[in-house]
């Protein structure tokens, strides 16, 4: 299966309730026009309340409010837990078929020996010669616990061969985290998962002290309220996480969740227009309180809280029951939270990562960006004065991909005033890069330099 992110699946933020619904002897129905005349947020005219079936009242609610069947329900929490079924592959077009881009470790699809590269041309004796990903989906995704039969293309002997390989869970990793370059500590969060704050906080012991950090949150459309809560404890400053305004009752300030480790300043939160829900109630809540500053875009703008009421037949009624707001009142449905810093899209760890490492460059001069560079480009380092080069030590010269680690480069050293600084290997194309000389050695008139030097690199 492509293991996509099912936005409009995620797009949750959910209230895990034990509320007594009508007796079971009144039955779903009964039990459904209880709680919707009870706990949804709006006002309903009777003739709502009076349709015959489930299906029919959820049909004049707002957007969120959804009826599920037991399996349904399964489906769905299973997207906000990062659980799908199917043999563990990110899937593109290629023209053969459909290429494996990713191989998901400890999936079937890497039990069975299926390799980036691979191009799958059959599933179940169906070409897929041409097609989208979405058909390939459609043929290999399946129910847990059975199979499908894929013909493929053997990426390194090019032969044609074929398979059966079984349909299981896949537990998709909800948090990303790497070390940048510079020190600086990434954090990617996928879905407000009920265990998201453990995983954020062993990301946060994992990579150690920093020098900075980002939290990305884009395409991340919601979860749970409690994961929300939790999350908002690890930025700075915050103690409040949200206000919420149910029907007929006053609006009430929840406190952020403190957690046994944090984000130290400085941080950022990336966030987007596919940021929902529970990622827009932890943004609007660190941006009021200063815990953060904000890059990226306008996030979706749904401030509406469901809560999961089990009916008597184990059917799930997601209903709205609730308005969120930032603590301070704020509103966020239908307007969403703006960035402190607007990007492009696709720009927000860049700008977000290159503005940490400027930030702690004081005193540096910056000086005008290299465009369209060749991947092989060598930098000719060129000073006003004669140098005692002999004093160059490792660190001196940084290359730093922006969003990725430190470039191991060599320092060539030409004549007195002039080194060339090389990249041990090929850049990335369309990569942006931050070359930064530090002010860490002697000129021949054994003064120390005045100033570093700090230039944007960008690729062709």
């Amino acid at each position: 299966m492509h293991l996509k992110r099912y936005f409009s699946v995620l797009l949750a933020l959910i209230l895990l309730v034990n509320v007594p619904a009508a007796s079971a002897s009144a039955g779903p129905v009964e039990e459904a026009r209880e709680l919707i005349r009870d706990y949804y947020v709006e006002e309903l005219p009777d003739w709502v309340l009076a349709k015959p079936s489930i299906k029919e009242m959820v049909r004049y609610l707002d957007l969120y409010s959804v009826y599920m069947s037991a399996e349904e329900f399964s489906e769905f929490t299973n997207a906000i837990e990062q659980q799908l079924v199917g043999i563990g592959v990110v899937l593109e077009e290629s023209e053969n078929g459909i290429r494996i881009m990713s191989v998901i470790p400890e999936g079937p699809a890497a039990a069975a020996g299926l390799k980036p590269g691979d191009i799958i041309v059959k599933a179940d004796g169906t070409s897929l010669a041409g097609e989208s990903v979405q058909t390939a989906i459609s043929l290999i995704s399946g129910k847990e616990n059975t199979s499908v039969t894929l013909t493929f293309i053997n990426s390194e002997t090019g032969s044609l061969q074929t398979i059966t390989i079984p349909r299981k869970v896949i537990k998709l990793p909800n948090v990303e985290s790497r070390m940048l370059g510079g020190n600086i500590g990434y954090i990617r969060l996928n879905s407000f998962s009920m265990n998201a704050s453990e995983d954020i906080a062993a990301s946060i012991q994992k990579l150690g002290p920093a020098n900075g950090w980002i939290f990305d949150i884009t395409n991340n459309g919601g979860g749970y309220v409690s994961a929300a809560q939790e999350t908002a404890g690890f930025f700075p400053g915050v103690t409040k996480a949200f206000q919420l305004r149910y029907k007929g009752k006053q609006a009430q300030v929840y406190q952020a969740i403190q957690q046994p480790v944090g984000f130290t300043s400085p941080v950022h939160i990336l966030i987007n227009e596919n940021s929902a829900s529970a990622s827009e109630m932890v943004s609007a809540s660190v941006k009021e309180q200063k815990g953060a500053v904000l890059y990226g875009q306008n996030t979706f703008g749904k401030g509406s809280m469901q809560s999961l009421f089990t009916l008597s037949d184990q059917s799930v009624l997601k209903l709205t029951t609730a308005k969120f707001f930032s603590p301070k009142g704020s509103p966020v449905h239908e307007i969403g939270v703006a960035p402190n810093i607007e990007t492009a899209a696709g720009d927000e760890l860049f700008i977000s990562h290159r503005d940490q490492l400027v930030s702690g460059l004081k005193g540096y001069r910056k000086l005008p960006a290299l465009q369209n560079v060749p991947v092989t480009k060598t930098f000719t380092v060129k000073m006003n004065a004669g140098m005692q080069w002999d004093g160059l030590k490792q660190g001196d010269v940084q290359l730093i991909q922006l969003g990725g680690g430190e470039e191991d480069i060599e320092a060539e050293i030409s004549d007195e005033k002039t080194i060339k600084v090389i990249p041990r290997k090929p850049l990335d194309s369309k990569g942006k890069y931050l070359l930064i000389i530090h002010p860490n050695w002697k000129g021949l008139n054994d003064r120390k330099m005045n100033e570093g030097i700090c230039l944007e690199v960008t690729v062709q």
